[in-house]
């Protein structure tokens, strides 16, 4: 099995590419939201290690974003309950999945958290930064603040991009994404 790990920016649009890559995809951020609406467990947790913050179930991404936002330590503390989930859901993905050519893992902190693995392919998303701003301003929970949080725990973007394997410059066209899908493909199942 050859595992593509997708590296890039904040709204670079790497969900966009992994899921144009046409395997399956494990994508984090949405392990973390269905963590957030169906898991009791890390609910308890997160009330427990926040209670100034985590009030309901379902827990509500606005309580999150407040938390982060009141005390940067809080991040720390909210990343320490969910990713060891994460990576629970992420190993049973790999499993489930292990007779497939090709999996795709969408993990912002892929290099950070140390999960990917020596033999991945690494595709690192290149976009313009204004192209970024302004699809990052069309998100409905959009917060300037909360983004530069999430950039403070990343590595380097030149570093990811030395890391890499290929670069896609995403320009958020469709077609040229897919004929770059389609080059990095055709280099690795040779």
């Amino acid at each position: 099995m050859i595992r593509i790990g997708i590296l890039g920016d904040i709204g670079s649009g790497k969900s966009f590419v992994a899921k144009n890559f046409g395997y399956p995809v494990f994508n984090a951020d949405q392990e973390v939201s269905k963590l957030y609406k169906k898991d009791k467990k890390i609910f308890f947790k997160l009330k427990k290690k926040l209670p100034k913050h985590i009030f309901s179930f379902p827990i509500k991404k606005k309580e999150i974003s407040e938390a982060i936002l009141s005390n940067k330590s809080n991040l720390n503390r909210i990343i320490k309950v969910v990713h060891k989930e994460v990576r629970k859901k992420m190993n049973f993905f790999v499993k489930k999945n292990r007779n497939k050519k090709i999996i795709v893992l969408d993990i912002p902190l892929l290099l950070e958290n140390k999960i990917n693995k020596k033999d991945d392919i690494l595709v690192f998303i290149d976009s313009k930064k204004s192209d970024i701003k302004k699809r990052l301003k069309k998100r409905k929970n959009f917060d300037q603040k909360l983004i530069n949080q999430f950039k403070k725990i990343q590595l380097p973007l030149s570093y990811k991009k030395n890391k890499a394997h290929y670069v896609i410059n995403n320009k958020f066209i469709k077609k040229s994404v897919y004929n770059d899908i389609r080059y990095i493909l055709n280099k690795i199942l040779i």
